[in-house]
């Protein structure tokens, strides 16, 4: 059945890692896959929160990083990749996280961000990445 809430994306299994987000039909580079509106959560409220199941899947918030974000939408479902399809850009003034293209990405293609922020980065994370050859497999 058709998610009526996308007519970019839909959430499907991604082998060993739970959920994914995939293109549903061809999206074009630099086209906006997802806006979604946030949650801002005042670093002093947060803190009582960091150590919930909710601090894998929020965002950190403000010009200077100083608030956490919780998304709504799909945003905290993308999984990571440090060879990205797509890119998070935080809007701040709008309290929106947009996810945009790095490339033609084709239908029922996974679709992935560099959760470092910058699609460049390769700072460790809390978690063992999977590789891209061994995710993606040609």
């Amino acid at each position: 059945m058709e998610n009526p809430n996308s007519k970019n994306v839909y959430l499907s299994d991604a082998r060993d890692k739970g959920r994914g987000v995939f293109a549903q039909r061809k999206i074009r580079k630099d086209e906006i896959i997802e806006r979604s509106p946030v949650i801002v959560v005042p670093r002093k409220e947060w803190e009582t929160m960091e150590e919930t199941v909710l601090s894998n899947y929020v965002f950190d918030w403000g010009e200077n990083d100083e608030d956490a974000a919780v998304a709504l939408g799909y945003v905290s479902i993308y999984n990571h990749s440090y060879s990205p399809n797509a890119e998070m850009q935080e809007l701040l003034d709008d309290y929106v996280i947009e996810v945009v293209a790095l490339r033609d990405i084709e239908r029922d293609e996974e679709i992935f961000v560099n959760y470092n922020g910058s699609p460049d980065a390769h700072d460790e994370l809390w978690f063992d990445v999977v590789e891209d050859a061994e995710r993606n497999p040609a």
